[in-house]
């Protein structure tokens, strides 16, 4: 087997990496730093002092193994940390640290978010840890992580300060930021709402198992349709990313092609750095060759046999929508016109349905609903384009997120039935 070699250089993934995780507004302009180590022990990390929105990548600094640096900034006041860890845990190669509000939350309440919601922030978020708090760039907090670290930690809150997460490479530790970042915000939002619900280790085990296993087909030339509908689908992938509806580790999203053919994102790569190689034809059970399409693919394929209308699905996690799903707190969607025109009664699905194969999954979605709730695991809509699934996306986590927001007024009230019959009339809902 051979190895992989990393061809981006520090400079730039360091770069790259703090725009996106800034362009999330997962950290500040003056917070958090990301590090790199070389296998001959040189670290690259982002600079003290240096705005983190608008970082090049000739600010990445090199420190090396013999301590001289080599750049046109000082190294990120907090290097005594990142040295720490690394000489802790061999196995880490890369940093990652910011200050997301969610775990700056649960970081000055002294807790640690539980990542049993759903199963991707569970097994990403690795093993969680709690470090006490001593003074930002100082040795003694380089210990204090360090020592957590070596108890086989992988993403460690920090008390009163924020979040480091450390992994094989700066992607990886990448999701695994997201991931943690994602089961704070989700627990934050489901305690607003009511008792959360956890999953067990069989649940996780249910999950974690699943898998999908396509005879494979050799594809012709694609046609003008097909080079459509893979570059619409990697724009709303990116958009859908970049206003968290979606999470780089999890979610499918796929577009009817014809009766017996589709397209859907590929399992275990970033959703939003897809390309339209990446996506992956499916057509007669079979998925095109040396492509792995993503392990929901058997579920997409059941919703398109029941329902011919259907031209698009998302299986998504948007935190609010996501926040109702680790609850038994019913999703209302009798809030605003906007919700039910878009939404009519949306489903709640029990917990696993959508991992079996045997096609049940496609009873929970109809005209009269096209879109459900999936029990600890985020939400699916269905479209009649690309573009309707992901507009009722956006419809569905707003209107969850209007829905949290009020109960911090007062009590939700919902439109009256002789509301709902009169827009059932007045936009054809049947």
């Amino acid at each position: 087997m051979s190895i992989q070699r990393p061809l981006i250089h520090p400079r730039d993934e360091i770069m790259q990496t703090m725009s996106r995780i800034y362009g999330y507004r997962m950290t500040t302009t003056s917070g958090g730093n990301l590090s790199i180590r070389e296998e001959n022990g040189d670290i690259w990390i982002s600079p003290a002092r240096v705005d983190k929105g608008n970082l090049t990548r000739n600010d990445i600094v090199c420190v090396k193994a013999d301590g001289s640096t080599e750049g046109l900034h000082p190294p990120s006041s907090e290097f005594p940390f990142h040295k720490a860890i690394y000489a802790a845990r061999p196995d880490i190669r890369a940093i990652v640290h910011a200050h997301p509000v969610a775990l700056v939350a649960f970081s000055i309440c002294h807790a640690a978010p539980n990542t049993r919601l759903f199963h991707q922030t569970h097994s990403i978020s690795g093993n969680v840890g709690f470090a006490p708090y001593a003074c930002p760039g100082s040795e003694e907090l380089g210990q204090s992580i360090a020592a957590t670290f070596a108890q086989g930690c992988d993403s460690v809150i920090l008390e009163n300060h924020g979040v480091v997460v450390g992994s094989d490479s700066l992607a990886s530790a990448f999701e695994r930021f997201e991931a943690f970042e994602f089961a704070g915000k989700t627990s934050i939002k489901a305690n607003q709402l009511g008792t959360v619900r956890y999953l067990d280790d069989a649940q996780l085990k249910q999950a974690a198992n699943r898998s999908v296993k396509l005879p494979t087909f050799e594809p012709g030339i694609a046609t003008e349709q097909e080079r459509e509908l893979r570059l619409k689908l990697c724009q709303f992938l990116k958009r859908g990313c970049r206003q968290r509806l979606l999470i780089s580790t999890e979610g499918s999203f796929s577009a009817r092609l014809g009766d017996d053919s589709y397209l859907i994102t590929p399992t275990q790569k970033d959703r939003e750095s897809l390309s339209i190689d990446d996506l992956v034809l499916v057509k007669d059970g079979h998925s095109e060759t040396g492509k792995k399409p993503s392990r929901a693919a058997l579920a997409h394929q059941a919703i398109y046999a029941k329902h011919p209308d259907v031209q698009a699905i998302v299986f998504a996690h948007p935190v609010n929508g996501t926040a109702f799903s680790v609850t038994d707190v019913k999703f209302d969607t009798r809030t605003i016109p906007e919700s039910y025109v878009f939404l009519l009664d949306v489903a709640h699905v029990p917990y696993g349905v959508q991992y079996q194969n045997d096609g049940s999954i496609a009873d929970h979605v109809s005209p009269k609903g096209p879109a459900a709730i999936l029990e600890n695991d985020g939400v699916l809509v269905t479209g009649s384009s690309i573009l309707d699934a992901f507009d009722r996306l956006e419809v569905l986590e707003s209107t969850a997120e209007a829905v949290i927001n009020a109960k911090a007024i007062g009590d939700v009230s919902a439109m009256s039935q002789s509301v709902i019959d009169e827009l059932r009339s007045a936009f054809n809902l049947g």
